[in-house]
């Protein structure tokens, strides 16, 4: 099935060249044709999501002024949903109902997205594998946690998908479908009413096909000026970074990585080699300590009281998460904070960073989704990444780059993202 162009779908909504019932039945015949193995969705509802798209509008607004024009979008199943139970990837919550909409939900909902299903989510969106198969190789890991945006999107069941990343949740299993991820500045989209793993690092973030997809939807969802539509930075000044984990990364990771900085730098990109500082390297490792304090303290009451419905390898990074003293913790938050700081003196050179998504491409199996070793440190210090596709290694496998803005210029990120994938293609 060819990837479905949300921002291309919401013109043709707009200008009434097709309706939000006809787009869904689009839909609705890729997931007949490909959901039996891929499985992506937790939960699907598409009679219910028939309903809306024969809305003229939602509360009587006419489809023109609904930014998403009754797009069909997925909800990753880590995120509350009124109208579909959220079981948030574990047994213990099995046909849990939530009373209330989160906010980003409730915000796609008044832009005009239409809510096909819960999209599958690793348990409490950790490391245990999903059910999800990645479309483009179904033997192959689609990455997580939030493996099934990232396979509906790939598969071409859905323009759109909501997805969280707390380390690389967004950028690595988009790298490994083959699709556009995006997590944009920390908090531009809220993270109320998603099960919390840690609130220093929780992220909302989204899959759509190409970058200008994405952008479209962030500006839908938001009401900010985020939609490049097709511009494209002017000479943007991009930082090749490498980092000092660089030979943890295969040589497929490498050979994309020197493909995109040719390709931009042939598209007027200046292209340069950076090294980061110290204090942002040494801030990688703060990432875990945080996140691990946090979740210890967020699954407090799962641990105590439910443990067996916990799995194996869940439950035993919470015990271990537990000895986290809190002045490592506080350390750890200290360490943070001055490589922030530092970031700020990086983007004065340059207007954007690219860099590897994920030390290859998607793992063969499915014993692992994956490492986030070269996400965790853009996610600690909360400015946009994109994951950008367009790359393949030899076996025919996508390899997606990462290109990385400066803290709340998601605009200018997107606009240097968009430069990346249309030299990729070019």
């Amino acid at each position: 099935m060819p990837l479905l162009l949300a921002r291309d779908l919401a013109a043709d909504l707009h200008a009434g060249r097709t309706t939000p019932r006809a787009v869904l039945e689009d839909v609705a015949q890729a997931i007949a044709a490909r959901e039996g193995e891929v499985q992506a969705f937790a939960a699907l509802d598409l009679d219910r999501a028939r309903a809306a798209a024969d809305q003229a509008g939602l509360a009587g607004r006419p489809l023109t002024s609904l930014p998403l024009g009754g797009l069909p979008v997925g909800v990753k199943d880590i995120i509350d949903t009124r109208d579909l139970p959220t079981a948030y990837g574990s047994p213990l919550y099995a046909g849990h109902r939530p009373r209330n909409d989160a906010p980003v939900v409730a915000m796609t909902r008044r832009a005009g997205g239409v809510i096909v299903g819960k999209t599958v989510t690793t348990e409490f969106a950790f490391l245990k594998p999903s059910q999800t198969r990645n479309p483009r190789r179904l033997t192959h890991s689609p990455g997580g946690s939030s493996a099934g945006s990232a396979a509906a999107v790939a598969a071409g069941m859905l323009p759109l998908a909501l997805g969280t990343q707390t380390a690389g949740s967004v950028i690595r299993p988009a790298a490994f479908c083959g699709v556009t991820g995006y997590k944009p500045t920390f908090r531009l989209l809220p993270t109320l009413g998603m099960k919390t793993f840690s609130w220093h690092l929780d992220t909302m973030g989204l899959f759509a096909a190409r970058v200008r997809d994405a952008a479209f939807a962030a500006a839908a969802i938001t009401g900010r000026d985020l939609d490049i539509g097709e511009a494209t930075a002017e000479r943007p000044r991009i930082g090749i970074v490498r980092t000092t984990r660089a030979a943890s990364a295969s040589a497929e990771a490498h050979a994309a990585l020197d493909a995109a900085a040719r390709a931009a730098e042939a598209m007027g990109a200046r292209v340069f080699d950076l090294d980061l500082p110290d204090e942002l390297e040494a801030a990688d490792a703060a990432q875990p300590i945080i996140q691990d304090f946090e979740a210890a303290l967020a699954f407090a009451d799962e641990l105590a009281y439910d443990r067996a419905g916990l799995s194996p390898l869940f439950a035993a990074h919470l015990d271990a998460a537990t000895q986290i003293a809190p002045d490592t913790y506080d350390q750890a938050r200290r360490t943070a904070k001055r490589a922030r700081q530092k970031l700020g003196d990086v983007f004065g050179e340059v207007d954007a960073l690219l860099t590897f998504c994920a030390p290859g491409p998607a793992p063969e199996g499915f014993a692992t989704t994956g490492s986030a070793m070269f996400c965790r440190l853009w996610t600690l210090l909360g400015c946009p990444a994109i994951a950008i596709a367009g790359l393949e290694s030899a076996a025919g496998l996508p390899v997606g780059v990462q290109l990385v803005g400066r803290f709340g210029r998601d605009r200018q990120a997107l606009a240097v993202a968009n430069l990346v994938e249309a030299a990729i293609s070019h």
